[in-house]
């Protein structure tokens, strides 16, 4: 009984009334709305920006990917004069197969084949993996805003904003979202150096 009645009485952290947790949740909550703002203002603009970058990229790959592969065609042209020769050779007959006429079996593609598809599947992996980083990026804005805006008491409000920020710091998320434009520019740039290979080999004056 005596311990009760002499007991220090602990101060309150949970009143909602704390003019620190309320001053500080205050400009928390300003700051954090400011650069969630940032982060998918970026975010939106990369996303649209690669969209159309990578649909330019797609459809350029289309028309040069199959040079990296022996045309169907040829390979049964090569094939049916070869029955046809065999045939005129059964009869008596002698007939030569065309020097345009190669055999699948030596098919390889150019250098420069090689070299404008290997730019360009590498601009367009890096191009998709930006649009997939703004998206995790606006997820996770979403995400920061809901939880540390919850309707908790101030003082935990306060200590769950507390470690949410301290994450960011930690784990360098604003150097990520600064990385992501010039990932964009390297493939941007790897585009344009395919480009110029190619524009090279087919004709110098366009170069």
């Amino acid at each position: 009984m005596d311990k009760l009645m002499f007991s220090p009485k602990r101060p309150s952290v949970s009143d909602p009334s704390g003019p620190i947790f309320s001053m500080y949740l205050e400009r928390a909550e300003e700051e954090d709305r400011r650069m969630v703002e940032n982060w998918k203002g970026d975010a939106d603009g990369i996303l649209v920006f690669t969209g159309l970058f990578s649909a330019s990229v797609a459809t350029f790959l289309g028309n040069t990917y199959q040079g990296l592969q022996l045309n169907s065609q040829d390979a049964s042209a090569f094939y049916l004069s070869r029955i046809y020769q065999q045939s005129a050779s059964d009869n008596g007959f002698q007939v030569s197969i065309p020097s345009t006429i190669s055999d699948p079996a030596t098919f390889s593609p150019s250098t420069t084949t090689v070299w404008v598809n290997a730019l360009w599947f590498l601009s367009l992996v890096i191009s998709l993996t930006c649009a997939l980083l703004a998206t995790m990026l606006q997820q996770w804005a979403r995400h920061y805003l809901r939880v540390t805006q919850t309707r908790y008491q101030p003082y935990k409000r306060a200590r769950i904003r507390s470690f949410y920020a301290e994450g960011v710091e930690k784990f360098r998320v604003s150097w990520a979202i600064d990385a992501l434009p010039a990932l964009l520019h390297l493939s941007v740039f790897l585009f344009y150096a395919g480009l110029s290979v190619l524009l090279f080999t087919v004709n110098l004056t366009i170069f």
